[in-house]
């Protein structure tokens, strides 16, 4: 058999619908609700025919993933937990999450650029003005802008609190008007071509959090210059890149509440983007999963070796406790009024640990087809290893664990 047909289904929409539909689990469909298996519904239909025939292409060519984004925009699909005013369809949290696992099993780097459109427009939403949200989130919700969240600098990645862009007041009669942004950020996905940037910088480095304002920058404005995108080893379809601020002036009204009131929206923002993650994760490992069991099932036929069919096994396992962990605290976001930043944490720790070992495990079990891109698991390994790093490294999260945990039993022991 040619190894190109060792998994080819992402080329027949049918064929890639039927297969993940056989792999579903009821177990964790237990945890949806009728909207959300249709929203989970509707996201497979268009990343069979629209996302998954492109992805192994975008990895080649590292071009931006626009077609594959806006297929999914034009499907009223990106603007899931957004009021129906700008163009969402007011849905759970859940939902979000199990559209994020869809989209990722079919191409992560898709689902880089549909979860940045989100980060970028959920502050906006939280803490910015009426005048501000209805101008500016339409466009991130229906694709015809892009966004991007600048928070990271060279100096300042999983500590934000020690971020050192300045953003210097413009005063007229004593009244601020507007804000000079100066400093740079890095690893900002997107970050060649959003016209909406969700920029982070302080007043004062001295006050650390307190001094901290969030600031949305339009367009290209003078001052405002970019990188190119960074050569990656994953996620190509994705583009990451700097920005360079200098004296870049943006007016009062695109500031996100009060001045100072910054790392509230960042901690509010970090939530959302971890449950983006911690999707990638168990979509990634769904992916590589799927892949495997096809590739060896042509290999070797209906009946498997015992050895594969016990790593098999243990797989599918992993990756339901990954998909019932993802679920529950995605609920919890839903209906709680402070959601628990432990498990917040371990979903995102754990999924995204998922993610890497099972594309580890993939590329062992397919032995020498495993580093062929014709079978993709090789793509799905790259992309993973990223997960574990941004929205807060694994190790931040076991921290943040260890923290939780120490405050429950303070008063225990």
């Amino acid at each position: 058999m040619p190894v190109a047909e060792l998994f080819d289904v992402e080329h027949d929409p049918d064929a890639y619908i039927a297969l993940h539909d056989a792999l579903d689990e009821p177990a964790s469909d237990q945890l949806l609700d009728k909207r959300e298996r249709e929203v989970r519904a509707r996201v497979r239909a268009v990343v069979a025919l629209e996302v998954a025939p492109r992805a192994a292409d975008l990895d080649r060519t590292h071009d931006f993933a626009h077609d594959s984004y806006q297929a999914l925009a034009s499907a009223g699909l990106a603007g899931l937990i957004f009021p129906e005013r700008w163009g969402g369809t007011a849905d759970s949290n859940v939902a979000y999450a199990v559209a994020m696992e869809e989209i990722t099993a079919a191409c992560p780097a898709t689902s880089l650029v549909y979860m940045t459109q989100m980060h970028a427009a959920y502050p906006i939403w939280r803490a910015g003005s009426e005048e501000l949200a209805d101008r500016l989130i339409p466009g991130l919700v229906d694709g015809s802008r892009y966004g991007s969240l600048g928070i990271t600098e060279p100096d300042a990645g999983s500590d934000a609190a020690a971020l050192r862009t300045r953003a210097r007041r413009v005063e007229d009669g004593g009244d601020v008007t507007a804000y000079r942004i100066t400093g740079g950020k890095t690893f900002i996905t997107t970050g060649d071509r959003s016209d909406v940037i969700v920029c982070f910088a302080t007043v004062d480095p001295a006050q650390k959090r307190r001094g901290i304002t969030a600031l949305v920058v339009e367009g290209n404005p003078e001052g405002l210059t970019r990188s190119q995108p960074f050569e990656k080893m994953g996620m190509h379809g994705s583009s990451t890149a700097e920005l360079f601020f200098a004296d870049v002036e943006v007016p009062v009204g695109n500031r996100l509440g009060a001045e100072g009131d910054g790392w509230p929206v960042v901690t509010a923002s970090v939530v959302k983007s971890r449950v983006s993650a911690a999707a990638q994760g168990v979509g990634i490992a769904r992916a590589v999963y799927a892949r495997t069991l096809t590739a060896l099932h042509r290999i070797h036929g209906p009946a498997l070796p015992d050895d594969l069919t016990f790593s098999l096994a243990e797989l599918r396992g992993e990756i339901l406790r990954g998909r019932l962990l993802l679920l529950a605290v995605a609920r919890e976001i839903d209906v709680a009024e402070t959601p628990s930043t432990g498990r917040i944490g371990i979903m995102k720790q754990t999924c995204t640990d998922l993610g890497w070992h099972a594309a580890v495990e993939a590329v062992r079990l397919l032995g020498p087809f495993g580093d062929l891109a014709d079978v993709g698991v090789e793509r799905y390994l790259r992309d993973a290893k990223v997960t574990q790093i941004y929205d807060g490294t694994n190790e931040v999260q076991r921290l943040l664990i260890g923290r939780d945990t120490a405050s429950n039993i303070k008063d225990v022991l």
